[in-house]
């Protein structure tokens, strides 16, 4: 029971670091962007209407529909809009138009993701770094700079990994959220009346008495659930029950009495709205306060740009990208991974934003359009999973992920308000990932079509070679070949007879299935069967969230009838060299020349499925499609 409880408070402690950190970090920003917009006079009932609309968006959104609702629809223990799709699909598999739908939404979702992924880091370290400016107006000239020096060193780390410093998130985040709730209970102390914004009547009295400013300023608002998707995405790390300990607990308290201190504070003085955060602290402590901050957003950027490499992995995994180099920076934890490519990008994404819209203020306007997609198409296949999927009635499932469509919806369409004042980059960025991930999931389909139907049958062929005259030299040791359909010759093996006019002792043909669930299990990770005369057709199953090793699953088939040692293996894969043709294919010819790119550049990786590069034979052909 005590190892049971340690464990429990040691999970909450890591979620409180590591999944909270987006969320717990919007107090700096989102008061001051209602009332910097513009839109809401500044008077007493207004201040207490705003602060109520802050409080039940959070308790609406974040503790109604991803803490108590979305968290159950855990996928394997695994959660995030991947797992949520595979669910969906899964679900839905009777139904293939259907299925290909909810694939393309979701698939879209995800690369929203990468445009959130953008603006989130930038206005968090931004507007931390912002407090320098209470600190002296000099400071105003080097936030900008600053803030891309702490995000590019951010960066430069990360091929580190996150073991050594990640057992520190927690224990910083923990002071942070005890430090903005100390503020907030400060200034609520100096005007208690405050609290009557907990009340919904101040929420609905405004929306009533002002529904077109109430409609704008959701945008604004949007803001103080910055982050919220990182609830259920983490669940595979932390489990469902940490995560809701920790936000019922800390975050959500923490955040309430911080924004209602800032509430206080601007009613007691107006002219603190213009960063009623960092004015909540005495003098002397704005400058620990700011780095402090700049540590919780750093903090919160690493979470960030972790998610990231691990749904690129996922995505990878699926089919919906070609496979880039994948560096894992820990021995233990096989989830700690570093991809360069997506790394660098991201940095000079990041960096470029920042540079482009100077203040958390330009950049707030920038953010919530692709954050409240996501949003809206997680209630979408929430509805699916909990009527398909668990067989709830259909009122049972409707009620609830309707009840969240229509907030979603709304918050969108106020966000899109903000398209020409920023809120254009993310969209871009979503749109353009969106684009290559398709183009990639189209232009292999071809491939695989072409190669199929142009196809000889493995089976007729190895007969054939096996029974010919004279008989064809069979030389020591064990061929790898991989291959995509395991009916069909590789093209690997033809180029070897043609040009060595040999065929090894022992002959293995793999194909790589990859299934739309987290994790498929070590017993169920090869299935093998006999072509006869030492040759062997095998299929090695994974899961998105499973690491690809080739080596380390033909092990498996030690006592099968089928013995692969490593030492007198090589591996064979066909490199198909991917050659536009006409428009018959179905693909623009501009897609067919982005395709081609991506193919030759999938191609060069040296880890390709996580080979020896010592071992690997490259042998190409062409494929016209």
């Amino acid at each position: 029971m005590q190892n049971s409880k340690s464990s429990l408070t040691t999970l909450t402690l890591g979620a409180i670091g590591v999944v909270y950190g987006d969320i717990g970090t919007s107090v700096l920003y989102t008061l001051k962007e209602v009332f910097g917009s513009g839109h809401v006079p500044f008077t007493h009932d207004n201040v207490y209407g705003i602060l109520s609309i802050l409080f039940w968006t959070l308790t609406l959104i974040v503790s109604l529909k991803y803490v108590v609702l979305v968290l159950r629809a855990d996928n394997n223990g695994e959660g995030g809009l991947i797992a949520m799709l595979a669910l969906a699909s899964q679900a839905v598999k009777d139904k293939p138009k259907l299925r290909s739908v909810l694939m393309m939404i979701g698939i879209f979702g995800t690369c929203l993701f990468y445009g959130d992924g953008v603006i989130t880091p930038a206005i968090s370290v931004l507007s931390a770094v912002e407090g320098l400016e209470i600190v002296s107006p000099h400071f105003s000239k080097g936030v900008v700079p600053l803030t891309v020096v702490v995000l590019i060193a951010l960066f430069m780390l990360q091929k580190r990994g996150t073991a050594g410093i990640g057992k520190f998130f927690g224990p910083i985040m923990l002071i942070w959220f005890i430090s903005i709730a100390a503020l907030g209970v400060w200034n609520i102390m100096q005007h208690p009346t405050v609290l009557r914004g907990l009340s919904p009547h101040y929420a609905l009295s405004f929306i009533g008495n002002n529904p077109g400013v109430s409609f704008i300023i959701l945008g604004a608002v949007v803001l103080c659930v910055t982050g919220a998707e990182a609830l259920y995405a983490d669940m595979g790390h932390f489990g469902r029950k940490p995560i809701r300990l920790a936000w019922f607990s800390i975050a959500m308290p923490a955040l309430t009495l911080c924004y209602f201190g800032q509430g206080a504070l601007v009613l007691e003085n107006p002219e603190a709205i213009k960063n009623p955060f960092y004015m909540l602290a005495p003098s002397w402590a704005v400058l620990p306060l700011v780095v402090l901050a700049t540590l919780a957003t750093v903090i919160a950027s690493q979470a960030l740009i972790t998610g990231a490499f691990s749904v690129t992995k996922q995505v990878i995994q699926l089919g919906y990208l070609p496979r880039i180099q994948v560096e894992h920076t820990s021995v233990r934890d096989m989830g700690q991974i570093y991809i360069p490519f997506i790394n660098w990008s991201l940095c000079v994404a990041i960096a470029l934003a920042v540079v482009m819209f100077r203040s958390s203020s330009n950049l707030a306007a920038a953010y919530g359009i692709a954050v409240t997609l996501d949003m809206t198409i997680t209630s979408i296949l929430t509805f699916f999973v909990l009527r398909y999927g668990w067989k709830y009635p259909l009122w049972a499932a409707l009620a609830p992920t309707l009840f969240f469509f229509i907030i979603d919806v709304t918050f969108f369409a106020s966000n899109m308000l903000k398209l020409f004042d920023g809120g254009w980059f993310p969209l871009t960025i979503g749109f353009a990932v969106f684009t290559v991930m398709m183009t990639w999931k189209r232009g292999r389909d071809l491939i695989y079509n072409k190669l199929h139907a142009d196809g000889i049958d493995l089976r007729d062929f190895l007969q054939m070679v096996l029974l010919q005259q004279p008989p064809i030299t069979r030389v020591p040791g064990t061929a790898v070949f991989l291959t995509a359909d395991p009916k069909v010759t590789p093209t690997a093996l033809l180029h070897n007879l043609k040009h060595n006019k040999v065929l090894h002792e022992q002959n293995i043909f793999v194909t790589i299935v990859n299934h739309e669930v987290p994790w498929i299990g070590i017993d169920k990770r090869v299935q093998i069967e006999a072509l006869g005369s030492d040759c062997w057709s095998v299929k090695i199953n994974y899961g998105f969230k499973n690491d690809p090793d080739v080596p380390a699953a033909l092990q498996q088939l030690r006592g099968r009838g089928c013995e692969v040692e490593s030492m007198s293996t090589s591996y064979f894969l066909s490199r198909d060299v991917f050659v536009p043709g006409d428009n018959n294919s179905g693909m623009a010819l501009w897609r067919q020349k982005l395709f081609g790119q991506m193919h030759h550049n999938a191609a060069g990786a040296a880890d390709f499925l996580l080979l020896p590069s010592n071992s690997l034979v490259e042998l190409g052909s062409k494929v016209e499609v």
